[in-house]
């Protein structure tokens, strides 16, 4: 079988707040990214045409998309997540990705993965899931990516807030026991949820601990998470009396009150 034409990203170096210890946390460090594409068909034939390749800013592109999403503890992850990336093109048929630390040692520490299209879970979308902000005890309906009320602090010091996060969490989970649903705490839950049409309940600390300037409140993690999301709607469930927020200038979501 003759080899696939393949094209490449070298050397790639970025700095970005990675890492699983708490010394890591805080602390941009090098990151080195390596790409292989093979392609789907070969480059001859193209009448040097630019739309008919697999542009190269597709590989820069995933790793930006990638590094932007989310604050990852491990390479590994990321690694996949740029996999997942490259390979919804379809001129893209495999890849290898490789990724290293170029700070935590005397050498450059990471991972290669290799995958090919239809063997890599390039995953659904959360865009366009609906949201509700539970401060009501109203019925859940279908395919809601649920935020619970709790006491936060909009003002609280950097281990205050994360207490406090984690103070959100134990509601979550508490609400999650009474209603009978799942409780989630990363993107890739929230996509296959929304995708599959799933009520569920966000534990918001993993994702918000390490996003700066973001309180630790409630109505602000909602705001937060149905911007991120490109929520298609945002619901409030309030008791009486209580009024809807001040929606943040730009905020595009549109927003109504559940019956």
């Amino acid at each position: 079988m003759d080899q696939p034409d393949r094209i490449h990203l070298r050397d790639h170096v970025v700095s970005a707040d990675i890492g699983a210890f708490q010394s890591e946390r805080g602390q941009d460090q090098r990151l080195r990214f390596n790409l292989t594409v093979d392609l789907a068909e070969p480059v001859e034939g193209t009448d040097d045409e630019v739309d008919a390749i697999l542009s190269y800013d597709v590989l820069t592109g995933a790793v930006t998309s990638a590094l932007g999403d989310q604050r990852y503890n491990l390479v590994e992850t990321l690694a996949e997540r740029i996999a997942a990336e490259v390979l919804a093109h379809p001129r893209a048929v495999r890849i290898e990705v490789t990724v290293e630390k170029l700070d935590r040692g005397p050498g450059a520490l990471g991972v290669t993965i290799a995958r090919q299209a239809g063997r890599v879970a390039t995953g659904p979308s959360a865009d366009g899931a609906a949201i509700l902000f539970f401060a009501n005890d109203v019925p859940i309906p279908a395919g809601r990516i649920v935020v619970a009320d709790g006491q936060g602090d909009p003002q609280a010091s950097a281990t205050d807030r994360m207490i406090a996060l984690l103070a959100l969490d134990q509601a979550a989970w508490r609400l999650g026991a009474r209603l009978g649903l799942d409780v989630v705490a990363s993107r890739t839950e929230l996509d296959w949820a929304a995708a599959t049409g799933r009520s569920v309940i966000w534990a918001p600390a993993r994702m918000a601990a390490d996003v700066a300037g973001l309180a630790a409140d409630p109505m602000a993690l909602t705001l937060w998470l149905a911007d991120r999301l490109q929520a298609r709607r945002l619901e409030f469930a309030l008791p009486a009396g209580r009024d809807l927020p001040a929606l943040p200038e730009g905020f595009s979501v549109p927003v109504s009150v559940a019956p």
